[in-house]
């Protein structure tokens, strides 16, 4: 069976929820979703090829149309926020959430708030395995982009098996999608997911 959902208009997270509803209604072997903003295509994208779908993308500048055709050998049925890692299983370990959602800790001071945000991240390995995954959200997100002030700390936590989630909605929102260099692009869907899989959620 094959589906077509216009998502035009639609911000994150309403997409994926809609090619998420798509799915659990009916046996969707191939399904087109028309987005028009580049945080939609790649969270629909991750999302269907998450659910076994290969997928391919066709855009005119403007609006862009995610197809997937549904591959039985590949299915998998994860969810986006799988407790999957890569290169490493966390199953003995708590599962640490960290939220960052700006660039400062604590308030009243802007320089010294981010001083401390910095040497934070120069000091998170010391969590050791019980660190899961880090969610940017809000102003938060600049810390994935190009001129991140811990952009090489993040890659060190990435390589180790650390998951990197940065809402898709704040950078298209802050002009900064085209400056995002670590982590996954990624959906409330995804984020209200994975802190259900969390033992523990630290807000920053």
């Amino acid at each position: 069976m094959t589906k077509k959902i216009d998502c035009r208009t639609l911000q994150c997270p309403a997409p994926v929820l809609k090619t998420k509803q798509a799915l659990e209604k009916e046996a969707v072997t191939m399904i087109d979703v028309i987005v028009d903003n580049d945080a939609a295509v790649e969270n629909v994208s991750r999302f269907l090829n998450f659910n076994g779908f290969d997928v391919s993308v066709d855009s005119d500048g403007i609006t862009s149309t995610v197809s997937g055709q549904r591959d039985s050998k590949k299915a998998k049925k994860l969810s986006p926020a799988s407790e999957q890692k890569k290169g490493k299983t966390l199953s003995d370990n708590q599962k640490i959430l960290l939220m960052i959602s700006s660039q400062t800790i604590g308030k009243g001071d802007d320089e010294l708030g981010q001083k401390l945000m910095v040497n934070f991240f120069k000091t998170l390995n010391e969590m050791g395995h019980d660190l899961w995954r880090i969610v940017f959200v809000n102003h938060g997100v600049k810390f994935s982009t190009k001129n991140s002030a811990i952009l090489e700390e993040l890659k060190t936590l990435e390589q180790s098996g650390i998951g990197i989630l940065v809402c898709g909605a704040c950078l298209t929102h802050l002009g900064l999608m085209d400056e995002k260099k670590i982590g996954e692009t990624t959906n409330m869907l995804d984020i209200v997911t994975a802190m259900q899989l969390a033992d523990k959620v630290i807000n920053l």
